[in-house]
């Protein structure tokens, strides 16, 4: 069903935005791209510099992603009373200065709320970006933008920004990675600045919701602990746990209710969901981030903790695949746009591809190298380019633009919080994987057998031959033999954790499939119900 035209919506024909203002919103998008994931590869250089414990190390995970959160569904609302090139601007700039004094500022008190900020900018960044992407140019072209804005938004976490972070830890150190956002957002500031003016729909202004606000900022930063610190306290077993997990779920619960008594929009417009297309996508991308984030986590945590691979070689180890996910969205564009195929078509081959890469991933051991890893690597992200602008573009292209902004930041959020429930998960299973392979291990290596005795005798003789006591070269060969064996425990979890992606998508496929069907036999129903009410 066609959605009909905003008034204030200047025409199709008029909205040129040009290459300057694209150019722009692309650059800052790598601002959030580095800062997002900043801490995977500099995490340990920074608890060492930071004398933080670990559970004080974990708040500055918290407080990024969960005013990401807030920002995601906050920002459609701030779209409403400033421009959205404006808004933009400011939270490229706000992204650039909280950067740099994180660049210089080693206290953990003023880093955690230095993250907050760079979270809530970041949120705003992608928000007004994708938003401002849709008003200032013709639907027509929107393939082809949505592709490029893609390779900032989603290729360059999941490959550009490791790699950079990785070469930066090694070579220097990691307040590098926190200096270099800053030269980037003063670029793209400089770009949007520079853009020609466009003429932009002029939105309603949203009346401010408070206690809708309060409400979203409990529920996001309660969800953001139990998934970011759930498996470090067991889970349920920790009361902390438990709490927190029923105070978002009630503050949640009591944003929606509030909502739906509250007549037009305020901090959320959930009539987006009236949109079948546009809750199908949401459905996908939640799974998709699940996938995306939860692989994006495990294969350089896999090369670091189980090949040895030092933090440049990791990041390396996914930058080829970013090429072949910005091909594939480009060659997605072209179909979409000059060949009016429609984005649900290669949502298929994303998903098998993804599955093959996973499959073969899971096939890696403790003897792999970059070698092995690079073809089921380089699959993987084929695959998510056609995934990714599909989901995009069946979300957002049927959306007016009144409401356009408050899709995206619901949609990112989604996918954001799939995410995080699919690294939660990969986490559990990983680390009870270990424990439980180490005992099935161990348990077939029997003291005194002789192929034990073997391994031992050689390692041993080995080391005595290069001058080693032969007491302490005994010692050092049962350590070996140890290490070995913990070294197969973490392959094999890993292994195993590749597979249970795959076999998410198994499973979630079909239930997708029924859940579309669903949807558009419900749309159905009720555009055929509105004339009768009418």
């Amino acid at each position: 069903m066609t959605p009909a035209a905003d008034p204030a919506a200047p025409p199709e024909e008029n909205r040129t935005g040009g290459w300057l203002l694209l150019t722009g919103i692309v650059i800052a998008t790598l601002t959030e791209a580095v800062a997002g994931t900043a801490l995977a590869l500099g995490r340990f250089d920074i608890l060492g510099d930071t004398l933080a414990t670990p559970d004080e190390f974990a708040w500055l995970d918290i407080s990024y992603v969960g005013l990401k959160l807030i920002g995601f569904i906050a920002t459609p609302w701030l779209l409403t009373r400033f421009p959205a090139r404006d808004v933009l601007l400011a939270s490229t700039l706000l992204m650039g200065v909280a950067c740099a004094l994180a660049a210089f500022i080693w206290r953990l008190d003023v880093l955690i709320p230095l993250r907050a900020v760079q979270g809530l900018a970041g949120a705003s960044v992608l928000v007004s970006g994708q938003a401002l992407l849709f008003l200032a140019y013709p639907r027509a072209r929107q393939p082809v933008l949505q592709a490029l804005f893609a390779t900032g938004a989603v290729v360059a976490p999941a490959t550009l920004a490791p790699a950079l972070q990785g070469w930066l830890v090694d070579s220097q150190s990691w307040t590098w990675i926190f200096l270099s956002v800053a030269p980037v957002a003063l670029a793209a500031a400089g770009v949007i600045l520079a853009a020609d003016d466009v003429t932009l729909p002029v939105a309603e202004p949203a009346p401010f919701d408070g206690v809708g606000l309060a409400l979203v900022g409990v529920g996001m930063l309660s969800l953001t602990y139990v998934l970011a610190q759930g498996e470090r306290w067991d889970w349920f077993e920790a009361p902390r746990i438990v709490f927190l997990s029923s105070l978002a779920l009630a503050a949640l619960a009591l944003l929606v209710l509030r909502r739906g008594r509250r007549p037009g929009p305020g901090l959320f417009d959930g009539t987006v969901f009236r949109s079948s297309d546009f809750t199908f996508a949401c459905l996908v991308s939640f799974v998709a981030g699940a996938a995306l984030l939860g692989s994006a986590y495990l294969i350089p945590t896999f090369a670091v903790s189980a090949l040895a691979f030092t933090p440049t070689d990791a990041g390396l180890l996914l930058l080829p695949s970013g090429g072949l996910f910005v091909v594939s969205l480009l060659l997605s564009a072209g179909l979409f746009q000059a060949r009016r195929v429609p984005p649900i078509a290669t949502v298929p081959a994303g998903v098998l591809l993804f599955i093959a890469a996973m499959v073969l991933l899971a096939g890696a051991n403790a003897d792999s190298g970059a070698g092995t890893l690079a073809a089921p690597v380089l699959i993987r992200g084929f695959a998510l380019g056609f995934l990714f602008l599909s989901i995009t573009l069946i979300a957002f292209s049927g959306l007016p633009d009144r409401n356009r902004a408050y899709g995206i930041g619901l949609f990112d959020a989604g996918r954001q919080i799939g995410g995080l429930i699919g690294i939660a998960g990969l986490q559990t299973l990983l680390n009870h994987q270990v424990v439980a392979n180490q005992t099935v291990l161990g348990a077939n290596i029997t003291a005194g057998g002789p192929a034990v005795g073997e391994r031992i005798a050689s390692g041993a003789a080995a080391l005595a031959a290069r001058g080693l006591d032969p007491a302490v070269a005994t010692k050092t060969a049962l350590a070996g033999l140890a290490r070995s064996i913990s070294g197969q425990a973490t392959a094999i979890a890993f292994d195993t954790a590749f597979l249970a992606i795959a076999l998410m998508f198994v499973v979630a496929a079909p239930l997708l499939i029924a859940s579309k069907i669903g949807l558009a036999r419900f749309a159905r129903r009720r555009a055929a119900a509105l004339p009768e009410e009418a």
